[in-house]
């Protein structure tokens, strides 16, 4: 089934954060990130956007239009392997990219599904965090 793209607001941040607890990678371990956080990242510092199936969110994304992190990309395990993670790596990378950003970043727990999804989408690994993640950039032209 075909998700619909559209943009996050408030109103998604519960579903949003159900669909972050229910991956089975990168897992939240602890109340590091609560629902409050998701509402600076929409509507301060960046921008979200989400894939609906049925009235349901089942991905999402949000960049950081400020420092050109990645703060998010999940996709609920039942709705894997459907092009949702790509869709919405594109629209944020071309959202931070109409931002002025050229160099993006991010980091995710290594040797991942995740850290391969981002290879593939030609993110280069920079260094490994003090915190065991892995960190990666992408350079992207400036959007005209």
């Amino acid at each position: 089934m075909v998700g619909i793209l559209r943009e996050a607001n408030r109103a998604d941040i519960a579903e949003m954060h159900r669909v972050r607890v229910a991956v089975r990678e990168n897992r939240l371990t602890s109340s590091t990130i609560t629902e409050e956080h998701y509402v600076p990242a929409i509507e301060a510092t960046g921008r979200g956007w989400v894939i609906e199936v049925d009235g349901t969110v089942v991905a999402f994304a949000i960049g950081n239009g400020n420092t050109g992190n990645i703060w998010a990309l999940f996709v609920h395990p039942e709705h894997e392997h459907c092009g949702y993670g790509r869709r919405l790596h594109n629209v944020m990378v071309s959202w931070l990219s109409s931002r002025g950003l050229t160099k993006l970043w991010l980091s995710t727990t290594p040797n991942t599904r995740a850290e391969h999804f981002y290879k593939a989408a030609g993110w280069r690994f920079k260094r490994n965090l003090p915190t065991g993640e892995a960190m990666y950039e992408i350079q992207v032209p400036k959007a005209p």
